[in-house]
């Protein structure tokens, strides 16, 4: 197969591992927000989250990481000079990062299927941002392939990082503030209320 084919396969199932690593852990903070949930509501949205999280992780992220490593050997097969430019090694780093990420993902998975919560959605919004962190390194290096103008790029992830995390802070004084917890409630037990009326 031509080498920018399996490129091409290779870009094609990195976008669909980040994208399944992005919304892995959105459903994880959700499920974890169903918690605080009262009955039958908590287990109505958690065993949907289960299934939902089982279907994603299963069916798109570890594939897409398994294809994604595989074409990404197949490039290094046809290509070894890659390994010699020190941008790709630094790229390689990264890569190591993101699968100890995928595996961390992993471990929050399994707790989460057995409803075993250890970790707050805020501790959870702040892990999904390590992903986008990885991915704005990769990208950059990337596209510059040079292993000094990642230093700028590690000074800009820091900004981008700091400025998610302010992002994040926002996002839940907003939430608050707007008490969207408290209307989703008044809806539920609106819906119960007409149900128990039927």
């Amino acid at each position: 197969m031509d080498f920018y084919y399996v490129k091409a396969l290779h870009i094609i199932f990195v976008v669909t591992w980040f994208s399944g690593l992005f919304y892995i852990v959105r459903l994880f903070i959700y499920h974890t927000e169903a918690e605080k949930k009262e009955e039958p509501a908590k287990e109505i949205l958690q065993t949907q989250y289960q299934l939902m999280e089982k279907r994603l992780w299963y069916i798109i992220t570890w594939p897409s990481a398994i294809l994604a490593s595989f074409f990404a050997f197949w490039m290094l097969y046809k290509n070894p000079s890659y390994l010699e430019m020190p941008w790709m090694h630094v790229k390689l780093s990264f890569v190591l990062a993101l699968y100890a990420y995928h595996w961390g993902c992993q471990r929050i998975y399994k707790q989460l299927q057995k409803n075993v919560i250890k970790h707050s959605s805020l501790k959870l919004r702040i892990w999904n941002e390590v992903a986008t962190i990885i991915l704005f390194a990769v990208v950059f290096l990337v596209v510059l392939q040079n292993a000094i103008n990642w230093i700028w790029g590690v000074i800009g992830i820091v900004l981008v990082s700091v400025l998610l995390m302010l992002a994040v802070r926002l996002y839940k004084k907003i939430r608050a503030k707007k008490s969207w917890d408290k209307h989703e409630k008044k809806l539920i037990e609106e819906d119960t209320d007409l149900n128990n009326e039927s």
